[in-house]
Order: C-alpha cells, then sequence, then structure tokens
C-alpha cells in the first residue's frame, strides 16, 4: 500500500478485503456446514442480531497474512463483535468452523480475550457461540500456557460471573478438551442436537487412554447433558431454534443502572461526511485543516474548543457525536503559529500543547465526559531548544492524564500515529475502551523513511569506527531493504492482524463507531475518583 493512494482507493481496498474474510475458510468449508444442516458462524450471528447493520465487528483483520504456512485463519477462526440483541447490547463471540475446524490459533486466543475485555469494562453480556476442534496443536507452545494464553478465558468467565456480567453459551457444534469449560463456566448453557458435543475427550483419545469403546453421543451429545450429566440446561433441535432461545433469554435481563453520559438529540454533521474523501491528502506528510475534518463528524454547532489560542498544535474541545456529549483531543495537521509567534509543524506535539491537554483531559474526568482521541501524529517536538523547553516534562504530564483517565476513551487513528505521540494520544497501551484505525492510518515508533535514515547513518557509523567506508551502492540498497520492510509494519492491516487496533473503518462510519462505543460504555458505572498522581509542574 502506498502513502500515494487516494483515501477513495484505499476504502475500496477496504471493501474487497472485507468481502474476502466474510469467506472464512473459504466457499467449500462454507457449504460444508450447511450440508451437516449447521449455519455458518456469520449467519448465526445474524439471526441473532436486531439488525445487522448495527453490528460493530472486533478484529474483523485478527490474523490477517500471520500464518501462510498452516493456509490463513481468516478473522483468527472468530467472529465477534458489539451488537443488539431482543433490545440488549451484547458482546457476540462466534467460532468460525469453516476455519481449521474453528481451532484456537495463538490470534484466536488474543481475540477472545479482547472481546471478553470489552465485556468486563463495559459489563455488558457475553453471547458465546461455540463450535471449536480446541487448540490447533502445531502452534499449541504459543496458545497453551501463558497469562495471555487460552487458560486466560476461563479465568474471565469466571471473574465476569462474580462481577454480575451474564454469559450464555450455545454448543453448536465441537467443544472438546479444555474449551469444554466455557459453556459450564457461562451462567447459562445450550446445546444443539446432532450437531453439538461437548467433552473432554473424544471417541479415539478415551479408547487410545483407557481403551473404552464409547461414541460421541455416549460421550457428549445433547441428550446426555440434559438427561444425565446436566451439563447443559436445555437442548434444541436446529441452529435457528437454539439461538431464538439466547434472544429470549437476553430479553429477560434487567437494565444497567448505566454511567449517565450525556445524550441529546443527534444532529448532522456541518459538513457533509463524504467531504472528508477530499479534505484528507493522500501523501500522509501534506498539511490539512483538522477542523474541517472534525466539521464532517461532529454533531453541527457542537465545538466548543478550549484554550483556542495556546497550544495550537493540539485541538481540545467539547462536542457532541451522534448526540452524546464528548471531549475531543486532536492533532492539528496544517502550521499554526505558537503565542510566540513562531511557526508550529502540524501532527508535532509541543510543549503547551502537551500541557493544555493535560488540563482538558483532566477536566473531562472532573465533568464525566467520555474523551475521543483523533490521532494523526508524528510525535513529539525534539531537539535542543525543546528538551531545554522540558518537553519530557510536558509529555509526561500529558501521558499521566491519560493513563490515569477514567471516564471511557475512544481512539480513531487518522493518518500517522508515531512514536510517544501513539501513547499520548491513547494507543492500545492506553487501554481505549475502542481503538479504530482509518484505512490511511501509519502506526509505527517512526516512518519508513527516518527509520531507514538513521539505521544507515548508525551502519555508517559503526563501519567507519572500523575503518571502513559504506559505498554509495550498499548505502541505496540497505535504505531500500529498511524502508521495505518497515513501509510493510506501517500499514494498518499488519496493525489490525496483531489487534493493535480492534479493527480498520471507513471513515464514514466514524460516527457510529463512536457513538455506539459510548453507548456501551455507558452501561458499566464510573468510578468516584479521579487521581493523575505525581506530576512535575
Amino acid at each position: 500500500m502506498s502513502d500515494e493512494n487516494s483515501i477513495e482507493e484505499l476504502c475500496h481496498l477496504l471493501k474487497v478485503k472485507r468481502e474476502e474474510v466474510r469467506f472464512g475458510g473459504g466457499l467449500d468449508k462454507l457449504a460444508a456446514q450447511h450440508k451437516k444442516g449447521k449455519l455458518t458462524a456469520r449467519e448465526r450471528v445474524a439471526c441473532l442480531l436486531d439488525d445487522q447493520e448495527n453490528f460493530l465487528e472486533i478484529g474483523e483483520f485478527a490474523g490477517d497474512g500471520m500464518y501462510p504456512e498452516e493456509g490463513g485463519c481468516a478473522s483468527g477462526g472468530v467472529v465477534a463483535g458489539l451488537g443488539y440483541v431482543a433490545g440488549r447490547l451484547c458482546m457476540i463471540v462466534a467460532n468460525d468452523a469453516s476455519v481449521k475446524g474453528g481451532a484456537w490459533f495463538p490470534v484466536t486466543a488474543k481475540k477472545n480475550l479482547r472481546a471478553q475485555e470489552i465485556a468486563m469494562e463495559n459489563r455488558i453480556p457475553v453471547i458465546y457461540l461455540v463450535d471449536s476442534a480446541g487448540i490447533y496443536l502445531p502452534l499449541q507452545a504459543d496458545t497453551f500456557a501463558d497469562k495471555e494464553h487460552f487458560g486466560r478465558i476461563f479465568r474471565n468467565n469466571a471473574r465476569m460471573t462474580s462481577m454480575g456480567i451474564f454469559q450464555i453459551s450455545a454448543v453448536m457444534g465441537s467443544c472438546v478438551a479444555g474449551g469444554a469449560y466455557l459453556p459450564a463456566m457461562s451462567d447459562e448453557a445450550l446445546m444443539v442436537e446432532g450437531t453439538g458435543s461437548l467433552f473432554l475427550a473424544g471417541p479415539y483419545l478415551v479408547r487410545s487412554s483407557i481403551g473404552e469403546e464409547a461414541d460421541q453421543e455416549l460421550l457428549g451429545g445433547a441428550r446426555m447433558h440434559s438427561e444425565i450429566s446436566g451439563v447443559i440446561d436445555n437442548r434444541y433441535p436446529d441452529d435457528k431454534s437454539c439461538l431464538e432461545a439466547v434472544r429470549k433469554r437476553i430479553s429477560t435481563l434487567a437494565r444497567p443502572p448505566g454511567a449517565g453520559f450525556d445524550r441529546i438529540e443527534p444532529r448532522s454533521p456541518r459538513l457533509p461526511p463524504e467531504s472528508l474523501f477530499e479534505l484528507l491528502p493522500a501523501d500522509r506528510l501534506k498539511p490539512y485543516d483538522t477542523f474541517l475534518l472534525l466539521d464532517c463528524i461532529i454533531d453541527e454547532g457542537g465545538l466548543d474548543e478550549y484554550k483556542p489560542d495556546y497550544g495550537k498544535s493540539l485541538i481540545c474541545a467539547y462536542a457532541r457525536i451522534d448526540g452524546w456529549s464528548v471531549g475531543i483531543v486532536a492533532n492539528q495537521r496544517k502550521m499554526v503559529k505558537s503565542g510566540k509567534g513562531e511557526m508550529q509543524m502540524g501532527g508535532v506535539i509541543y510543549s503547551d500543547a502537551a500541557d493544555k491537554a493535560a488540563r482538558f483531559i483532566m477536566n473531562c474526568n472532573q465533568k464525566k465526559i467520555p474523551l475521543v482521541f483523533f490521532q494523526d501524529v508524528t510525535g513529539f517536538m525534539v531537539g535542543s531548544r525543546s528538551e531545554q523547553g522540558g518537553i519530557i516534562r510536558d509529555g509526561a504530564k500529558m501521558v499521566n492524564a491519560v493513563a490515569n483517565s477514567i471516564v471511557p476513551k475512544f481512539t480513531v487513528i487518522v493518518g500517522n500515529s508515531y512514536g510517544a505521540g501513539n501513547y499520548a494520544m491513547c494507543g492500545k497501551a492506553y487501554d481505549p475502551r475502542l481503538i479504530y484505525a482509518w484505512p490511511t492510518a501509519r502506526i509505527s515508533v517512526m516512518s519508513g523513511a527516518t527509520a531507514a535514515k538513521t539505521l544507515v547513518q548508525i551502519q555508517a557509523a559503526t563501519r567507519k569506527a572500523k575503518g571502513e567506508e559504506l559505498s554509495a551502492e550498499e548505502e541505496d540498497a540497505l535504505l531500500q531493504t529498511i524502508s521495505e520492510r518497515y513501509d510493510a509494519q506501517l500499514s494498518p492491516y499488519y496493525a489490525a492482524a496483531r489487534l493493535w487496533v480492534d479493527g480498520i473503518i471507513d471513515p464514514l462510519e466514524t460516527r457510529k463507531v463512536i457513538s455506539m462505543g459510548i453507548d456501551t460504555a455507558n452501561h458499566a458505572p464510573l468510578e468516584n475518583t479521579f487521581n493523575v498522581g505525581v506530576i512535575q509542574v
């Protein structure tokens, strides 16, 4: 993907890639599901939802390009996301049996844990649609024993139950080995007759381990578990009737007390959202006016800027998005004049801007207003003047405020997301409730060109210390090699594959994502106190 691709081209690529992952393990594998009388994972999710268009998928591109020797792992072998079921907002997690029988790759575990994390942070119910062959054995070393591996999922099952978060499992296919504990640790467990199976060890393992001859139904069929073991609560003849039963159970849940975030009647943005395609330049280095970009996203008439004449390289403002009250922190990408009359580069965080943002974030916490970060940042300002001016201290203030914030945070990566700028603008390490990237995003410690030049300089200095010289040809070859490697890793798809972001969205989906995110966060009461700890002033 080139920096020079227009935003329309990048959005078209996103649409194409979405269509590809929705085929899961391939058309033949999906057809095999139907032949067994089963719905596919995405069909099951669709049956649950009140509105299929209002499903916010998590980790759609998880595993993208990560397991070529294993034949790939589309969407990490599991479909997950936020959707409304019988009028209740839920986290839905559906194993995709068309991808290696729904087996768990390392990224599958990571994606499931992310889905549970979102449910725990926001206190929303979880629906598990189980159809999995268990851990993918060739990669078990990266899936089984560590803190954030497979077993953490069952720990979270127990923790969510203690927190009062409702969990329901529908066993609609295989559920074997350690995975069998998931429905057993859910608050309710349902099962489909004929296709569902639930056991610690299947017929072959039982035969080899203890010499017993037992078929799948005897070991873990729906009738056995409903009549004899009592592991499940009820059984159903097919997928659709089982899913309808899930909907009925969700419909009976009590309404959450909520956080009480303010919302009024939504208003359309001042500028048509499609104007984004004209406002955002294809070249990631070119400046643009972030205020105009925000006018395509926030409700008209809602922008109330905080300290507009100070720290202009960051925009801090109160606004509304789809009626929700929010505090916005956004990188200003056009050149701005500082209070000292100096021109400041767009996308760079200066000391005064970091100081302003820290105070604004504290104010939003005081007022219980959710925060939305729009990232297009190349990092903090460097150089002797900035260092002597205390850029590290002021940057630390901002990072401290972001890290200790108790109100929900949401991050949209619009363009560049480099270095400590990623951290200060609430990157993944700072626990945003949701973090999504536009197709124009570029995520790394620094740009490919900067990294290449820096590493070549280091290589040249090392050679010079040995009395050797780096030839022009060697320098060009090294520059190209490093740039190509960095450019591949800068791609938002590289980040989405590894769940550094929750997904990639068309910019026109931004309002929906933020609105649904705040609605999700509104289910969980807030902590009472905000404390930033020690800050050097």
